[in-house]
């Protein structure tokens, strides 16, 4: 398996748990949010696909500005929450994907010798970090729905 096979598995793997996660949520503004991510891992795959014979161009992605405004609907609409321990532990292994993926494409750009080939998989590293970032958010916001979105104007929110 090549590096692009691999790259494109990994997409595919990570597309699957967020659907699966997204099954899994009964509230629906955190479902949405899981839906976005597991399109985002389509369009990753799509991107290292063409990636094999073509130079490709990555679209830009909204997700974080899209979760932002989800966040902040869930808090205007005074829902309760109640989630459970195991839910936190689902998305801590979504986010240790999304940091062996970075980890990964950092060191695939470092090896390949194709500028274009370089400069997606460090976008596609900086794609990855930004989803560790928001999984980050709904594991504080799970951990602590009613303080958090009373502290929250979304994101303790430093797009590092």
């Amino acid at each position: 398996m090549n590096i692009f096979q691999y790259a494109m598995q990994m997409e595919k793997d990570g597309e699957q748990y967020y659907r699966q996660l997204a099954r899994q949520t009964a509230n629906k503004g955190l479902h949405t949010i899981l839906m976005m991510l597991a399109d985002e891992e389509v369009k990753h795959y799509n991107a290292i696909k063409t990636m094999q014979t073509t130079e490709p161009r990555m679209a830009e992605t909204t997700i974080l500005t899209d979760a932002r405004n989800i966040f902040v609907q869930i808090k205007e609409s005074g829902e309760s929450f109640d989630f459970d321990i195991k839910q936190t532990e689902l998305y801590r292994k979504a986010q240790d994907i999304e940091k062996e993926s970075r980890d990964f494409y950092t060191g695939k750009a470092d090896e390949v010798t194709e500028e274009y080939q370089k400069e997606l998989f460090l976008k596609l590293a900086d794609e990855e970090r930004k989803h560790y970032f928001l999984l980050d958010n709904i594991i504080e916001f799970i951990s602590r729905p009613e303080y958090w979105l009373e502290n929250a104007e979304f994101f303790h929110s430093e797009e590092y």
